[in-house]
């Protein structure tokens, strides 16, 4: 299994070029900023050199709540997908936050992504409760704007 490296500046065109190829061709470029590029690194990570990046992962702590870490985006190229890429991402991102003080993990995403919401589940991320349902699943309505309704995910990540 190769190891994470820390995010780069580099990193933000190669990953803009594969970003909204790697979600179907749903629109996502707006939601990765270059800032997250620049100032988030010592808790965003890549698999893969940047003209070749199999994964990545864009997290950070929490500025509100230091005991929060927070995970923002996440992409595998889809013909790496299975093969525990998300999985050692977020390992290795809780191992850095944790030892940065980091008592649990934070994440959202839309009630209509299905594979992302097994993929939190099966990792151990506990559904928060919502202000409604979309599908059966509760939601925080209304939570990234008008419509735009969110699964919220929580996980512990303290060392036993």
């Amino acid at each position: 299994m190769p190891t994470p490296r820390p995010l780069s500046p580099s990193d933000y065109k190669p990953v803009i070029a594969r970003v909204d190829h790697w979600w179907g061709g749903r629109p996502m470029q707006a939601l990765l900023p270059r800032l997250f590029f620049e100032h988030f690194r010592r808790t965003s990570f890549a698999v893969g050199a940047s003209d070749a990046i199999e994964a990545f992962l864009i997290g950070f702590v929490s500025q509100t709540d230091s005991r929060i870490a927070y995970i923002h985006f996440v992409g595998v190229d889809p013909a790496r997908r299975g093969g525990g890429l998300g999985r050692m991402l977020y390992e290795h991102f809780f191992d850095v936050v944790r030892a940065l003080g980091c008592e649990e993990a934070h994440s959202i995403t839309s009630p209509a992504n299905s594979g992302s919401i097994a993929f939190h589940r099966k990792m151990g991320f506990e559904l928060e409760p919502g202000t409604g349902q979309v599908d059966g699943v509760p939601v925080q309505l209304h939570h990234a704007g008008p419509g735009q309704h969110r699964v919220r995910f929580r996980k512990m990540i303290v060392a036993a």
